[in-house]
C-alpha cells in the first residue's frame, strides 16, 4: 500500500499545532452558542443587547458588502443600458437611413409630376388625326424595331406621317399599304427625332439603340444637362413633329449623355393616331386628292 503524499500529523509540529488550534476554535464555538443559548432563555433583555453589539460590530462589513454589490449591480445595469443605447441607436440611423430614402423617392415622384403636368396641354391642343389604328404587332428580337399599323393609305396615311399614341410618340410611317402601314419606332437605330428637355428647355438629340431603349446627347458638347426622371418631348425642330409630345424618360447617366426608355411601349399600347406633320413643307409624300 502506498504511502500517503503528506506528513501524518504526528510527523509535523506545524500540523499538529494547526489540529490543535481548530479543535480549540470548535470548542469556543460551541461554548460560546451554548452561552448565547443560555442567555436568550434565562434573559432575553440581556441576549438583545448581545445582538445589538453584534449588528454594529458586523456593520461596517455588512455595509462594504453592500456597497461591493450595488457597484457591482449598477456595473452591470450601466453595461445593459450602453447596449441596448447601442441598438437603439443603430435602429434610429437605420430608420433615418429609410426616411431619406423616402424623402429621396417623394421629391422623384414630384418633380416628375410637375413635369407631366406641362404635358397635359398635348391632348388639349392635339391637331386633326388623319387615322386612328390598332397596333398588331411590333418587332423586339431584332435590332429594327418596327410596328404594324392596321391604317394604310385607304385611310389617308402617308409616308413620313408622325404616329403617337396616348402615352406619347411612337414614331414615324415608312411603309404604306391600302390598309395597313409600318412604323418606325423611335426606339429604333435609324430614327432621329429633335427634342428638348422638358423641365429646362435644353435643346437635345434623341436616337434610338435598337434595343428598346433612346441614346439622348445634348447639342451643347462639354456638360451633361441631364437629371435622372427628365422627360424628354418633341422641340418641333424640323417641322416633323408638333412641339411638346413626350417622347421618352431618362433611367441612366453616362457621360455625356442619357439613356431613357420611350414613353409609349407599342406591347402596352392598343391604338396610335397618325398626324399630319407638325409643318406641311416637312418632305411628307402625302396622298393625290381623290
Amino acid at each position: 500500500m502506498a504511502a500517503p503524499a503528506g506528513p501524518r500529523p504526528g510527523w509535523s509540529r506545524r500540523a499538529q499545532y494547526s489540529l490543535f488550534f481548530g479543535f480549540l476554535a470548535a470548542i469556543a464555538g460551541l461554548i460560546v452558542g451554548l452561552i448565547m443559548l443560555a442567555l436568550s432563555i434565562v434573559s432575553p433583555a440581556s441576549y438583545q443587547s448581545v445582538r445589538g453589539a453584534a449588528l454594529d460590530a458586523a456593520s461596517p462589513v455588512t455595509t462594504a458588502l453592500s456597497d461591493v454589490s450595488a457597484t457591482v449591480s449598477g456595473l452591470a445595469s450601466g453595461a445593459g443600458a450602453y447596449w441596448d443605447a447601442a441598438d437603439q441607436n443603430a435602429a434610429l440611423k437605420a430608420q433615418n437611413a429609410a426616411l431619406r430614402r423616402q424623402i429621396l423617392r417623394a421629391n422623384a415622384v414630384m418633380l416628375e409630376n410637375r413635369q407631366l403636368k406641362g404635358t397635359l396641354r398635348l391632348r388639349e391642343e392635339r391637331q386633326e388625326a388623319v387615322a386612328a389604328g390598332r397596333i398588331v404587332g411590333s418587332s423586339f428580337q431584332s435590332p429594327r424595331r418596327f410596328a404594324i399599323l392596321s391604317v394604310g393609305t385607304g385611310d389617308g396615311v402617308a409616308v413620313g406621317m408622325p404616329v403617337r399614341a396616348a402615352d406619347g410618340l411612337v414614331g414615324r410611317v415608312i411603309d404604306a399599304g391600302a390598309n395597313a402601314s409600318r412604323v418606325l419606332l423611335v426606339s429604333d437605330r435609324a430614327n432621329i427625332v429633335p427634342a428638348r428637355i422638358l423641365r429646362s428647355g435644353t435643346p437635345v438629340i434623341s436616337t434610338g439603340r435598337g434595343d428598346g431603349t433612346v441614346d439622348i446627347r445634348p447639342l451643347e458638347v462639354g456638360r451633361n444637362p441631364f437629371k435622372r426622371g427628365d422627360i424628354i418631348v418633341t422641340s418641333g425642330t424640323g417641322g416633323l413633329y408638333p412641339p411638346l409630345v413626350p417622347v421618352a424618360r431618362v433611367i441612366r447617366l453616362d457621360d455625356d449623355g442619357a439613356i431613357a426608355i420611350p414613353l409609349a411601349d407599342p406591347s402596352e399600347a392598343s391604338f396610335a393616331l397618325v398626324e399630319r406633320p407638325f409643318e406641311p413643307a416637312a418632305g411628307v409624300d402625302l396622298p393625290a386628292e381623290r
